[in-house]
């Protein structure tokens, strides 16, 4: 039986304590929020909300439930994550696979601009002007194409792809199988944790994004909800309709709060199915044989 050093256990003690306090820092704010969205508008007013809802109502989420323009936003930003995240998982991996080939001549080369666009980035102003130059402004386009393809994640998927054995891919060839089949038949089936972990990455970059959506769209219609979550935040929700009935329960900062819930649901409920993917993915790259 190992013994443990006094050093070595205090510290343990002390992991213990700073990953309990680093916890709580993150569940905290969470049930916070989900307190307010679930309590009265006198209850907020007065401050006796903190981690458990005071007068408990449904109110907030009936008024957000009502309110059209979130739930077109909402579909707009289930479409954009959707949609953006297939565009990027396939241009990711389909440079990613000759990247990560020898036998490509032009590989190093191509290698070296991708890694300067991860060390320097273009500015606003040419990546709007190139935006309305392809003829993407206003067009949820410019949520998906500008970024498809991330530098990270693109080396990491390459890192993935050179640990795959190459007698595999040989083999391929050999029974006369081109290089996109190889890639759709053989390469992705055996790259589910590389693709559930970066495909994690690029949709709650997608969910979460609103600047891009600030910066290129103008019709209110094509809103994410994030930037639909901006307005309410930062100006006030009395646009949405309330029910008279409701009108002296629900809150302008109860109402902001559900709508926060609402947006943050979605992502939390994908993140579960993909968690074994996840922790296997995140291996990429660290280990060498």
């Amino acid at each position: 039986m190992v013994r443990t050093s006094i050093t070595q256990r205090w510290f343990n003690v002390f992991n213990y304590i700073f990953l309990i306090v680093l916890g709580l820092s993150m569940i905290l704010p969470i049930l916070h929020v989900l307190a307010q969205s679930f309590s009265s508008n006198a209850a907020i007013n007065s401050g006796k909300v903190y981690l458990w809802p005071v007068d408990l109502t449904l109110t907030n989420y009936k008024a957000v439930i009502g309110e059209k323009l979130i739930w077109r936003s909402f579909g707009v930003s289930v479409i954009v994550t959707v949609v953006g995240t297939f565009i990027n998982l396939a241009m990711t991996s389909s440079l990613a696979y000759p990247l990560s080939r020898s036998e490509y001549v032009y590989r190093k080369p191509v290698l070296i601009m991708v890694l300067l666009t991860l060390i320097f980035t273009a500015p606003l102003i040419p990546n709007y002007l190139l935006v309305r130059g392809l003829g993407l402004h206003d067009t949820l386009w410019s949520l998906m194409i500008p970024g498809a393809i991330s530098a990270f994640n693109l080396f990491v998927m390459r890192s993935f792809f050179m640990g795959l054995p190459n007698e595999l891919i040989d083999a391929s060839r050999i029974d006369g199988c081109g290089e996109m089949r190889i890639l759709w038949n053989i390469i992705l089936p055996l790259s589910k944790p590389v693709m559930a972990t970066l495909g994690i990455f690029y949709s709650v970059g997608h969910w979460n994004s609103y600047a891009n959506a600030l910066y290129f769209i103008n019709d209110r219609m094509l809103y994410p909800l994030q930037v639909r979550l901006r307005e309410f935040i930062i100006t006030d929700s009395s646009s949405i309709n309330v029910p008279a009935e409701d009108a002296l329960m629900s809150s302008p900062e109860g109402i902001k709060m559900a709508v926060v819930v609402i947006a943050t649901i979605p992502i939390m409920i994908v993140y579960p199915f993909l968690q074994k993917y996840f922790t296997k993915g995140m291996m990429v790259g660290s280990v060498k044989s």
